[in-house]
């Protein structure tokens, strides 16, 4: 389906992306509390989700909504005020809209498993998260699933690539140096989170019967000190320091992409070895 009209409620820099990706083919509208931060040629809609107001007077009716948050604060109250309160409000207004969305997207996170012994994880595994900002995530989660618009969650592990290089800085000047039997790490290319995201969004528009949940991921969950090693083997790095992290902070377990590549998503950067590759080039 071309020329469809989208929703991006929430365009920061993961939604401008997929926002700009899409208006190649489709008429998108960028929804901030700034209008002004919204890039051309997305249509920018000033609202905040955390007012019931502006929402029902400014949100456009469209086809697809894309929910792709940020929050404003790192704590418990910032999470639940745009995840959980942002979600409720946004969903609220889109119901009661004459011509709701065919669909809604909600961009979440592996963070809503608490699995850390290296287990495998995919769409259907149990979700008990134990810190604030995945329960909030998954209480995100549940309104939209609960809800009479059809919606499908999107669980990205870490992203990386495109200026997100805070983790192979580290690696590089001897900050992380862990074991080779250090935990499990999951990673998606900032690439891939903007291609699959988009696939999935137009297969949506096609009218392909999509999952209510894809866990997004690339295909070679790795030990953080084999992802290190790597990194050391490939690219001239500093000496590791006395004080580096021999760890990862996020547990362990291996995140299963399965759904997502037969559902016919094929990734630019199936491991970190072709991702972190091409960020050193770019370097």
């Amino acid at each position: 389906m071309q020329d469809a009209r989208i929703l991006m409620a929430g365009c920061g820099t993961l939604g401008q992306r997929i926002g700009l990706a899409l208006a190649e083919n489709h008429h998108v509208f960028g929804m901030r509390r700034q209008a002004s931060r919204v890039p051309l040629p997305l249509t920018p809609i000033q609202a905040d989700l955390l007012d019931p107001q502006s929402l029902a007077e400014r949100l456009p009716e469209v086809d697809a909504v894309i929910v792709c948050l940020t929050p404003d604060q790192y704590d418990e109250a910032g999470y639940h005020n745009t995840f959980v309160q942002g979600m409720t409000n946004l969903l609220d207004a889109l119901r009661k809209q004459r011509t709701p969305p065919k669909r809604v997207f909600f961009i979440s996170s592996t963070a809503v498993y608490s699995q850390n012994q290296g287990e495998w994880v995919n769409e259907d595994s149990v979700t008990e998260p134990n810190r604030y900002n995945g329960q909030a995530l998954l209480e995100a989660e549940q309104r939209l699933t609960a809800g009479p618009i059809p919606g499908t969650v999107i669980r990205f592990s870490g992203i990386y690539g495109n200026g997100r290089d805070g983790m192979l800085s580290k690696m590089i000047d001897g900050s992380i140096a862990p074991n080779p039997n250090s935990g499990y790490t999951n990673r998606i290319h900032e690439d891939d989170a903007v291609g699959s995201t988009c696939f999935l969004v137009n297969k949506a528009l096609e009218g392909v019967e999509l999952a209510p949940c894809y866990l997004a991921s690339d295909s070679e969950p790795a030990r953080l000190g084999n992802v290190v090693a790597w990194i050391r083997e490939t690219v001239a790095c500093e000496p590791v320091k006395p004080d580096a992290r021999q760890d990862s902070r996020v547990g362990s377990k291996r995140a299963d992409n399965r759904r997502l590549r037969e559902a016919g998503y094929s990734f630019l950067f199936p491991t970190f070895r072709e991702g972190y590759a091409s960020m050193l080039r770019d370097a």
